[in-house]
């Protein structure tokens, strides 16, 4: 059982609508405070998650919480036919859509708004499927991940990258200072949000990782489970095939 949390734990609204509300909010300053916060890091951790992706040369592809659509944009180096977007929050994919057209890839990419845990799709659509620090934001982590597994071809694979906490000195304690502290103040500051920054590190401190995000692929009908730690385990890469 995952002990659930919410941005804000003062509301009685269900953690899906607060965690709508919250990136609706921050859509504006979203990408600004991706770059600023992780160092930039984040775009190395997007590339190696699709290089995954590559020798399955996928020609339809799912970006499942996609934001955006930072994770989508990097997955088109893979020459797919189409690739489709969906998040919940209707502000982030008009960003998202706006940095698409400007790259002249709005016939490639389709931007939807749906919930992640019931996807408008039949069964054995997509050759790949990747996610991109939206796992930790469902409110039913297996449920979610059934339905990505149920829209999946067989044959196909699920690429999932979320965030995870370092275990070894000394970058276990610089790293919980920064993401305890430092993010949550910057990251509220600059996003004018008072509780998105405080969420983060709050939702990545519950949520499990490594071996035991694994075994709720394995129980959503995964097969050939890999677990990557990235950066000193900062972030971990999830590969597993249908």
């Amino acid at each position: 059982m995952i002990k659930e949390v919410k941005p804000d734990l003062s509301l009685h609204t269900s953690k899906k609508e607060q965690v709508e509300e919250m990136f609706n909010s921050i859509a504006p300053k979203y990408d600004f405070l991706n770059r600023f916060l992780s160092l930039g890091i984040d775009k190395i951790w997007r590339k190696k998650a699709i290089s995954y992706l590559k020798p399955l040369q996928p020609k339809i592809i799912l970006d499942v919480a996609t934001g955006t659509g930072d994770l989508a944009l990097e997955a088109m180096k893979l020459k797919p036919d189409h690739i489709i977007g969906l998040d919940i929050a209707e502000q982030m994919l008009a960003f998202g859509r706006q940095k698409i057209d400007k790259r002249g890839l709005s016939h490639k990419i389709q931007m939807i708004q749906g919930d992640s845990e019931n996807l408008p799709f039949e069964d054995n659509k997509f050759d790949a499927i990747s996610v991109a620090f939206g796992v930790r934001n469902f409110q039913d982590l297996g449920k979610g991940l059934k339905e990505m597994n149920r829209v999946l071809k067989p044959g196909g694979r699920i690429v999932v990258l979320e965030f995870s906490k370092p275990s070894s000195f000394p970058y276990k304690q610089v790293y919980h200072f920064y993401f305890s502290f430092i993010l949550p103040f910057m990251g509220n500051l600059l996003s004018k949000s008072k509780n998105a920054y405080t969420y983060l590190p709050e939702s990545v401190k519950y949520f499990p990782e490594g071996a035991a995000f694994a075994a709720f692929l394995k129980e959503a009908g995964f097969l050939n489970i890999m677990v990557k730690p990235l950066t000193f385990g900062t972030c971990s890469l999830y590969i597993a095939d249908k």
